[in-house]
């Protein structure tokens, strides 16, 4: 359409926080990004207007203000260095002098991949916006304009965010608001903050009729309708006119709403099943048989030396079925964005609830665990507020066929991690290897239905019978390797009471506690049962 203008506000938005966000800003960011440029301390500083520059390896206060300085007077969108970013009072005074914005990048990136990103949205002309002409195709464009044909007013039709999916010509004759929405396919904030102090979207969403409101201060009137598909909200539509709509045109108004629903419908069915598709090609390549090959090809991902991550968001704050869903959803498109932007071969998809991510990594061994280790943990530092979770991470494999035991291994990882009930933590699973084979052989427990037997089956028999706790004695004695003062300490007895409670219990159940075996064999119970 040509009226697109891609801002660096509009990059963030569409980013999110996943691995680049804003360390200190002058004030908006709504400033137009025109092209990504690579510093090099050997070039000429010098910068277009509107770029963003790429700080590889620059690092402290003095040399970010130097920047800065530089690429003030240029008119540069944004500065990006490599978290953590060293900022000051001198910083942010620099900042507000140059208006430049300060962007952070996560350590895990990779700038090539940061500049490819970056360009493409570029060279698309949006920054792919849920809704954008290559999404969405002409039609719900051409509907546009049919509807301002029938309703002699511009219209544009939006979704719950008020993003612009779509828009009609005519947008000239329409006011101030309208033009910077339609310029910067979303509506901006005060007109938003102003509509909600009006209530305007409140009484939008709760009639299925038109709606007319005038709030002047510069604004011309508006009709708008909610567009629904049964009682869901998918998006609205608004029409920019002189006065209230005459009854005939109203009618058109709410009958072009359903088509427009429709379109939604259909956008979001597509959507869906490529995601389902992706799903379907990383769960084959998971499991690493005989189509794991050509599901790889299909989605561009690599076939050797990559580790898997498991990545599990923790879903006790959404009661419903389909907010948790939704959260999940969200969650592995993020981690998608995450690891594509680290390499490029990288791919994401959500299998059974948990986001699986296979990364390529160039380093070796337990180096390269370590590396997707800090990957995970670079996610969950910036996703944690939105995205509470935890991620396992497999053993490096080097062919395709491998990556189902990778795939295992960050499984188990992650079932550590929810074990301990903790969230924005990342594991190998040769960091939690034992713990993991405790939860496998208390799966084995259950699934054969073997109760405790021996020694302590004995002892749990006699607790229950006459009220003591002779369980809670031997564990104490386990747990500090024989330590009679420590354990005795830890049950808050006199040592003389906690070796008589030793004697009876050996005496009760026939446990042999100088025997290594035995003592392996009811430690192992007392992990299983108690």
């Amino acid at each position: 359409m040509g009226l697109g203008l891609t801002t660096l506000g509009r990059i963030l938005d569409d980013l999110g926080s996943t691995f680049l966000d804003i360390v200190a800003s002058p004030g908006g960011v709504e400033v137009e990004v025109a092209t990504v440029q690579i510093y090099d301390p050997l070039d000429d500083p010098g910068v277009p207007p509107g770029a963003i520059l790429l700080g590889v390896g620059v690092e402290g206060s003095d040399r970010i203000c130097e920047l800065l300085s530089a690429l003030g007077p240029a008119g540069a969108a944004g500065l990006v260095v490599k978290s953590p970013v060293a900022v000051d009072e001198a910083v942010r005074a620099k900042v507000l002098e140059t208006g430049v914005v300060l962007l952070g990048l996560t350590r895990a990136a990779s700038w090539a991949q940061v500049a490819a990103l970056l360009r493409s949205m570029l060279a698309e002309g949006d920054v792919g916006v849920p809704g954008d002409p290559a999404e969405t195709g002409d039609d719900l464009f051409t509907l546009a304009n049919a509807v301002c044909e029938l309703l002699d007013a511009p219209i544009t039709i939006e979704d719950r965010s008020s993003r612009v999916l779509a828009f009609s010509g005519r947008q000239d004759e329409a006011d101030q608001a309208r033009v910077e929405t339609v310029l910067g396919r979303k509506v901006p904030e005060k007109y938003q903050r102003m509509q909600e102090e009006h209530g305007i979207y409140r009484e939008l969403y709760q009639n299925r009729e038109p709606i007319f409101f005038d709030l002047g201060n510069g604004m011309l009137p508006r009709t708008a309708i909610a567009v629904r598909a049964g009682d869901e909200i998918l998006g609205s539509m608004w029409a920019t006119v002189p006065g209230p709509l005459p009854e005939h045109r109203r009618r058109a108004f709410a009958d072009a709403a359903k088509i427009v629903a429709l379109h939604l419908l259909r956008q979001r069915a597509g959507a869906d099943a490529q995601r389902r598709l992706r799903a379907d090609l990383l769960s084959t390549v998971l499991e690493g048989g005989r189509d794991a090959a050509d599901a790889a090809a299909r989605l561009g991902i690599a076939t050797e030396r990559v580790c898997v991550l498991a990545a599990g968001l923790d879903e006790s704050a959404f009661q419903d079925v389909a907010g948790r869903e939704g959260e999940r959803q969200r969650f592995c498109d993020a981690l998608a964005l995450h690891v594509g932007a680290i390499h490029p071969h990288a791919a994401a998809a959500l299998v059974g609830g948990i986001a699986y991510a296979v990364l390529p990594l160039h380093a070796q061994g337990s180096d390269a665990e370590q590396r997707a280790v800090k990957v995970a943990e670079s996610f969950l530092t910036r996703t944690g507020r939105r995205f509470p979770a935890a991620i396992g991470v497999g053993r490096l494999v080097s062919t395709l066929a491998e990556v189902g035991r990778s795939r295992a291994d960050a499984a188990r990882a992650l079932r550590v991690l929810r074990a301990r009930g903790v969230s924005g933590a990342a594991a190998s699973y040769a960091e939690v290897y034992f713990e993991s084979l405790l939860l496998q052989l208390g799966d084995l427990v259950a699934a054969e239905e073997q109760p405790p037997a021996g020694p302590y089956q004995k002892l749990v028999a006699y607790d229950a019978e006459h009220g003591t706790d002779l369980v809670g004695t031997l564990k104490a004695y386990l747990d500090c390797l024989g330590n009679v003062h420590a354990a005795a300490k830890a049950v808050q007895v006199h040592q003389n009471t906690f070796r008589y409670r030793l004697r009876r219990l050996a005496s009760i159940s026939g446990l042999d506690l100088d025997d290594p075996d035995a003592r392996l064999a009811v430690a192992l119970q007392v992990r299983l049962y108690s």
